[in-house]
């Protein structure tokens, strides 16, 4: 399971985020997105040589967060349950469809236009003094 999907499973729980800058914050988690933005309320921002103030909504970017300090009660183990669905690999195709990896149109020497070798016109390749 991604860090990220984790953290977004924290809704309604009260945690404390070390920032990089040496500023701690705690409050109330309302919502993490997949960048691992942090959303709170009832906010206590505690800046690194500095008096605490309270905000009733804050949103740290997540590069900013060193790391995520959690409750001594939070159930890690129901929380760390992988589940989201799986999805299902998707076939590997064979043979040139489309613009696949291979046999798409636009790339390498492709079909001569010239007169081509032995055995008439058009084709590619032929005896060019190889």
């Amino acid at each position: 399971m991604k860090l990220v999907r984790f953290l977004m499973k924290l809704t309604h729980e009260s945690v404390t985020i070390a920032l990089k800058n040496g500023s701690n914050v705690f409050g109330t988690v309302i919502g993490v997105d997949m960048s691992m933005n942090t959303h709170l309320k009832s906010a206590k921002l505690t800046p690194k040589n500095g008096e605490p103030i309270s905000l009733d909504f804050i949103t740290i970017r997540g590069n900013n967060i060193r790391y995520f300090i959690l409750p001594d009660s939070l159930p890690l183990d129901t929380l760390l349950v992988d589940d989201t669905p799986k999805t299902k690999a998707k076939r590997e195709r064979t043979g040139p469809v489309g613009m696949g990896s291979r046999g798409g149109r636009g790339r390498g020497r492709g079909r001569g236009r010239g007169r081509g070798g032995p055995g008439g016109g058009g084709g590619g390749g032929g005896a060019r003094g190889r």
